[in-house]
């Protein structure tokens, strides 16, 4: 297969490691080091390989204009700025979110093991990207975490329950579960209808998105990605109507207020709107510190079996649980390529030469 191939109207496959090297190679031409460009493509082509295309390579243009205007601080590293144990606050000066929350969690992982659980405020990280990605950090190291996020340095994206205006962003939610011998269970996901990277790809797609998503600046239902980009502005709606509006307020309210880190605000946000700064509050729990790890396990694998036995709905192949939709695009991608619309396709090919990339780093794709 050629680097990159035609996989359809507009959009071009790439191989997961030819993608995996372009990445590293803009970082690079960028000036993050060889550990931090690699850190950052793991990260985002796992989020592609996952099916998860609004947190994957499509982020890098955003990445490297933050990077030259100083909203994003190559080769920085995460700050423990208060220490009381099992209860930290970690400073990420804007550092490049793949590399402060893997620090931060590493340093959480290491306490959690000491005192049984660590409770770690992240504040002032530029974009973590998907937050699924730090949980599963956690679950190899055998541990359960749970991690609220909130989003702020841009304008408002998400309207709270009944408005007809945003007042906070995406707001994430993620916890993971390890299985022993297993892969782990892994619930991820924006508190708003729909991720406001996907709402990106729709809109470099040119096609309509599902109903009950976005509002237009009325307050009124729409398909049409364009009224997030556009003026006068829409919002995306939160998901589950009051369930997940209120729980997008708990995210801002754990993951700003509680750590320190700053809510979403009119303090916080910024008039040009490209800043895109994460904090999050994670609790990551040492089964063994509880009800025991032999007991942990036992426990969740009688009840994981206990779900997956109930018989399928009409039309349905399997009854599934949170990670297995994400690990079967796995294999698909891994085997058939990576899908990349034309639209961001050529927004990557643009901030190569941006960063003077040599020609034989970038993927071919003479049709895209």
């Amino acid at each position: 297969m050629a680097m990159a191939e035609q996989g359809g109207v507009g959009e071009v496959r790439i191989k997961p490691d030819r993608l995996h090297a372009f990445t590293v190679a803009l970082c690079r031409a960028d000036g993050s080091s060889a550990e931090e460009a690699k850190l950052v493509a793991d990260h985002l082509v796992l989020a592609n390989l996952f099916g998860h295309d609004s947190h994957g390579v499509g982020m890098m243009p955003a990445y490297i204009q933050n990077t030259n205007t100083g909203r994003c601080v190559r080769n920085h590293h995460a700050k423990i700025i208060r220490d009381n144990g099992a209860v930290i606050v970690i400073d990420g000066g804007a550092g490049y979110g793949q590399v402060i929350a893997k620090e931060a969690m590493d340093i959480g992982i290491e306490r959690a093991k000491k005192h049984g659980v660590c409770v770690v405020g992240l504040t002032n990280s530029h974009h973590i990207g998907r937050i699924g990605h730090w949980a599963e950090q956690c679950a190899r190291a055998s541990l359960v975490s749970t991690h609220w996020v909130n989003v702020h340095g841009h304008k408002s994206l998400v309207a709270p329950f009944g408005g007809a205006e945003p007042r906070f962003t995406t707001n994430p939610y993620c916890t993971a579960v390890p299985r022993k011998g297993r892969e782990p269970i892994v619930l991820d996901f924006a508190t708003s209808q729909v991720a406001m990277g996907k709402v990106r790809v729709a809109n470099n797609k040119k096609v309509q998105m599902d109903p009950g998503l976005l509002i237009d600046a009325e307050g009124k239902a729409t398909t049409d990605p364009g009224v997030m980009y556009n003026p006068p502005f829409g919002a995306i709606l939160p998901f589950g109507l009051h369930k997940g509006g209120g729980l997008a307020v708990i995210c801002d309210l754990l993951a700003g207020a509680v750590t320190g880190g700053r809510t979403h605000s009119p303090r916080t946000i910024k008039k040009d709107g490209h800043d895109i700064i994460n904090n999050m509050l994670s609790i990551i729990i040492d089964p063994e510190a509880m009800g025991g790890t032999a007991f942990f396990e036992d426990e969740v694998e009688t009840f994981i079996q206990w779900v997956k036995s109930a018989k399928p709905q009409p039309g349905v192949a399997e009854v599934l649980v949170p990670g297995e939709p994400e690990r079967a695009r796995k294999l698909d991608r891994e085997k058939n390529g990576v899908p990349i619309d034309g639209t961001t396709w050529q927004q990557l090919i643009d901030v190569a030469r941006k960063v003077r990339l040599n020609d034989t780093e970038i993927p071919h794709a003479a049709s895209a």
